[in-house]
């Protein structure tokens, strides 16, 4: 399994504290010969969710950026063949949100792309924003 990113336990926190239950911590995606993992699954209300968590550092963001949307796209592709019930949501800290996703180089990618996100704080493990 992929190492856990360092926001994992603010965003599992966070989702708790938002109404989920967490069902799976990974919650992977097996599809043919292989074997997904995207870091959290949850319920609420009948609701299944996939949440990949990301950040991005200041000093490579558009690598970054790159790398979270692809794996994202894939992710998204092969659950919608295994469990198209469930969305996969990108998990991010509110700070990345509020400035590197506004930007012109990301916005319209998550827009056209309909990238369902939600900013949390993680000192506080709260969710603070949802673009669902």
């Amino acid at each position: 399994m992929p190492a856990l990113d360092i926001y994992h336990d603010a965003v599992k926190n966070a989702l708790i504290k938002d109404g989920w239950t967490i069902t799976h911590d990974p919650f992977t995606i097996t599809y043919e010969k292989h074997t997904l993992a995207v870091d959290l699954g949850a319920e609420r209300n009948g609701e299944p969710i996939a949440v990949e968590v990301k950040r991005i550092r200041s000093s490579d963001e558009i690598q970054d950026f790159v790398i979270a949307l692809g794996q994202y796209i894939v992710f998204r592709s092969i659950l919608t063949r295994v469990e198209p019930e469930r969305k996969l949501m990108l998990a991010v800290p509110l700070r990345l949100y509020n400035t590197f996703f506004q930007e012109p180089i990301a916005r319209p990618v998550l827009e056209k792309q309909n990238i369902h996100i939600f900013a949390f704080d993680p000192e506080k493990d709260v969710i603070v924003q949802r673009s669902m």
